[in-house]
């Protein structure tokens, strides 16, 4: 399915440089050409519909879900929760070898992540099914996670299995996607096991998938900052003798050396693709859906 090669990153995180795939993938996201329609699909079975309403900054995305999400990676082991895994090399190995994931050629930041903004789990967690709204504003708004199939109550069977796990501590982490243009997160695999760490008063353990910039990107950003930084360190910031000139010039240094080191790893863009058969398409399977699901 494709070659990679890994940047390890402080903490168990690491860089999955793809190859090999140059798309579009399995998971994909899928526009119109008049931006307001979206779709989301796997192999062809279309997983979620979107539409845009408002202007600017903003934006409601009215959406509405359908079955047939498949994990992309594969059922996971009591046994292996209890040993020490590096859940994020270990699902990113899973993501390699999948023929459902959303991985395209590029680069891919694999990292876990305990701790979220308030309202991520809470508010912004999209529990309905098969509808649901996104507040889309510029500088804010939804931020918030959305999941690919209907959640299983708390006490469903799988459920209090996974809450013994949140209990013991043993629970695997979630697999999140972040799309940039949501704000926030689709729920790729763990959905029972998010439930369960809810129901234990926890927020959910995850391994986050975020598409960086390609090399080539960030180093043609890091030029322009770095020509910027030196033009700023050559004119003149004071006369000279001022005491606050030193401790100025090495603020300037700190805040330059501290975004070139943070360039390789930003977030980038989550790609979309053309939607074969454009808006036409999209509106007959808009129809198909609420014809399925009258009240929605």
């Amino acid at each position: 399915m494709g070659n990679g090669t890994r940047e390890q990153l402080p903490g168990g995180a690491l860089v999955l440089a793809v190859t090999g795939r140059p798309g579009p993938p399995a998971l994909r996201f899928e526009r119109t050409d008049d931006r307001g329609r979206l779709l989301l699909g796997q192999f062809g079975r279309p997983l979620l519909l979107g539409r845009s309403t408002g202007e600017g900054c903003c934006r409601d995305l009215h959406l509405h879900r359908m079955p047939g999400h498949r994990s992309p990676l594969p059922p996971i082991r009591a046994a292996w929760t209890r040993s020490s895994t590096n859940w994020p090399h270990q699902y990113a190995t899973w993501l390699e070898r999948s023929p459902d994931s959303p991985l395209h050629d590029g680069r891919w930041r694999v990292i876990a992540r305990a701790r979220f903004s308030p309202g991520v789990w809470t508010e912004d967690f999209v529990t309905e099914w098969p509808s649901g709204r996104l507040e889309l504003y510029c500088g804010g708004g939804w931020h918030g996670v959305l999941p690919l199939r209907p959640l299983s109550p708390p006490d469903a069977p799988r459920v209090k299995a996974y809450r013994r796990q949140a209990r013991e501590g043993t629970l695997a982490p979630v697999l999140l996607w972040w799309v940039s243009f949501l704000d926030g997160w689709l729920i790729l695999d763990g959905h029972d096991r998010a439930v369960a760490a809810l129901a234990e008063g926890a927020e959910p353990a995850c391994v986050e998938l975020t598409r960086v910039a390609d090399e080539g990107t960030w180093r043609r950003t890091a030029a322009e900052i770095t020509e910027a930084h030196e033009r700023a360190m050559r004119r003149p910031a004071g006369r000279p003798g001022d005491p606050d000139l030193v401790p100025h010039r090495a603020a300037l240094e700190r805040g330059y050396a501290d975004v070139l080191s943070c360039l390789p790893y930003d977030a980038a863009g989550t790609a979309t693709w053309p939607l074969p058969g454009g808006a036409p398409a999209w509106d007959d399977l808009a129809a198909r859906a609420m014809f399925q699901c009258p009240r929605d």
